[in-house]
């Protein structure tokens, strides 16, 4: 009896993924550090502004507040779905009211600012999303043949989708779709629905590829931002003159469409000079010489700060670690107690592999840039937070995995 009572009270956690989970904590304030250790600016500001500090302090935060997950049944976190939900859309709308949004000079409104903290709205939409969500179609499988129930999830996911997208921040916005996607699949929605779904997402892609890489100038299938076609096109390596152009029209062309791929070709140049076991931690010439943007370098592109640092080495075992945190998630996802809870693990997961997947992708150039953080190393408080939020979520899910 009492190795039984000792060893449900060892199980209570998934310590696999915890320790993976601290893994990338520390890998990230280090290279954090690393990244930001060149800037005089940043060596001089006092302590709790030097960004690696700041990143500590989110990953304290997260990680209380991944406690507090932890500590309320999942069932009870998901009564207050609706509320939550609701809390997320007008935190994106209100992003969008001029002198309650703030873009930090990068052009979109992003960001609420709060004075001495801001945070991204977007970030905690994904999460919203995917307890609403969850909540929603775990209902009884006969009810999601209903085209009307069907449609309303649809629905839950299409308005943040939109309000993201209106920032603009196309990346967030995408997340939301493979989110909903795996939720809507693991719940047992009818196969010809999803494939509709997928058929009109398809054509939505290449009506946005055709705009982008095809459509005269002045002309448009889906409206885009200019430097969301342009990353598109650098991505695509075309051509930024348009057709008939003159000499002078040519030149300039080619000076933006250099200055738009710079970050994508030093990120390339940092992962491939990092050879197999790199140059050393706060030796890559790249950050310390400041080819690789010291505004980019900590954030969407700390892969390549790791990857020049610690070379393949160090790249494998952030892989190794990612890949720990997401098997342990989809095995969590087989072992919940009820469709609750093997739809909120699916989300988590879903989301962190996004992350993971697209951050990387756009590292290496499998992916073009999206500003979409990588889970737990890019530097910002919303995405670290609600990514310990996340990995909460699927503790949650496996403490409790037995029934009552």
């Amino acid at each position: 009896m009492f190795e039984e009572i000792l060893n449900e009270r060892q199980s209570r956690i998934d310590r696999l993924q915890v320790f993976a989970l601290i893994g990338l904590m520390l890998v990230g304030v280090a290279f954090v550090y690393s990244a930001t250790a060149a800037d005089q600016s940043e060596g001089a500001a006092p302590l709790f502004r030097q960004a690696w500090f700041r990143q500590v302090v989110w990953y304290a935060l997260g990680s209380a507040a991944a406690v507090v997950v932890c500590l309320i049944d999942y069932h009870t976190l998901a009564r207050w779905a609706g509320i939550v939900y609701a809390a997320s859309i007008l935190t994106l709308i209100a992003v969008l009211i001029p002198h309650v949004g703030a873009t930090h000079g990068w052009g979109a409104m992003r960001w609420v600012d709060l004075g001495p903290f801001q945070f991204q709205p977007s970030e905690f939409a994904k999460l919203a999303c995917i307890l609403a969500m969850a909540n929603y179609v775990s209902r009884p499988v006969e009810e999601l043949k209903q085209p009307r129930v069907f449609w309303s999830a649809i629905g839950m996911i299409a308005l943040p989708f939109a309000l993201i997208l209106k920032e603009p921040d196309l990346g967030s916005a995408l997340i939301l779709m493979p989110i909903g996607a795996a939720l809507l699949f693991i719940a047992g929605t009818p196969v010809s629905y999803l494939a509709k779904l997928v058929g009109a997402g398809s054509v939505v892609i290449i009506l946005l590829l055709a705009d982008v890489l095809f459509a005269p100038p002045g002309w448009y299938t889906v409206k885009l931002e200019d430097y969301q076609k342009q990353r598109l096109m650098v991505y695509f390596g075309m051509n930024f003159a348009p057709r008939n152009a003159t000499a002078e029209q040519k030149l300039k062309a080619r000076q933006l469409q250099d200055q738009k791929s710079y970050q994508v070709r030093q990120a390339q140049i940092s992962v491939g000079s990092g050879g197999f076991g790199g140059k050393g931690w706060r030796h890559g010439s790249q950050t310390a010489l400041g080819f690789l943007p010291p505004g980019a370098a900590h954030n969407d592109f700390i892969f390549s700060v790791i990857a020049e640092e610690e070379g393949f080495v160090g790249s494998v075992t952030v892989i190794t670690l990612y890949s720990v945190v997401l098997f342990t998630g989809i095995r969590i996802a087989g072992q919940a107690r009820d469709r609750l809870g093997k739809l909120l693990a699916v989300g988590a997961v879903t989301l962190l592999f996004s992350h993971v997947f697209i951050n990387i992708g756009m590292n290496i150039r499998l992916m073009p840039v999206t500003g979409i953080p990588l889970p737990l190393l890019s530097y910002g408080g919303s995405s670290v937070i609600c990514s310990l939020i996340a990995a909460g979520v699927l503790q949650n899910v496996y403490i409790h995995r037995k029934g009552y």
